[in-house]
């Protein structure tokens, strides 16, 4: 069936590493999110943690319980705004990694589409009469293995999406419940 047995190894083969390329190419724009993520984390927590010592510091030091009250009621405006700020830093590195992963899974899926089909060209380019069947068993691996391929790329897609889905319903939770947002 084909001139050279290793041609059709070396594409599969290729085809194989390319999948594979791709799949680390997105797992390390995957840790590299998390890890954003966990510096915003970091830093946000550090400096609720200094805003909240310095609040409380002042408000000990208050003349009477009026101006005690006064002075929390004053510190926690800022804590919504910092909520609010930090629920958008994290939707701004979401879409990034969004944005990154549908590039590159698009710009993979064409690669991989134009392989595919020089592939597939070059199996059936040197057929012998006779051996259309196991040019379709050949033709058929490799449009499963392509499948294969688009399924990982879209299961990718689906979890970012869920992530999202999961960032935006706890902003939600959020701004309900801050008093601010309750006062408006």
């Amino acid at each position: 069936m084909f001139t050279n047995p290793e041609q059709f190894a070396n594409a599969t083969k290729a085809l194989f590493e390319f999948q594979l390329e791709t799949f680390n190419a997105l797992t390390n724009k995957a840790v590299q999110g998390v890890e954003q993520v966990v510096a915003l984390n970091m830093a946000t927590a550090k400096s609720q943690l200094e805003g909240g010592l310095a609040a409380g510091k002042e408000i000990s030091q208050a003349a009477d319980p009026k101006a005690a009250m006064s002075l929390a009621a004053a510190k926690l405006q800022p804590g919504v705004a910092g909520a609010n700020a930090y629920n958008q830093q994290l939707g701004v590195i979401i879409a990034e990694i969004r944005e990154e992963f549908t590039r590159a899974a698009d710009a993979h899926v064409a690669e991989a589409k134009s392989n595919l089909s020089a592939l597939i060209y070059d199996v059936t380019k040197n057929v012998r009469p006779g051996s259309e069947n196991a040019v379709q068993i050949v033709k058929t691996a490799i449009d499963n293995a392509f499948s294969g391929y688009e399924q990982v790329t879209k299961a990718t897609k689906q979890a970012v999406q869920a992530v999202e889905a999961q960032i935006a319903k706890a902003s939600e939770l959020v701004e309900k419940n801050t008093p601010a947002a309750k006062q408006s």
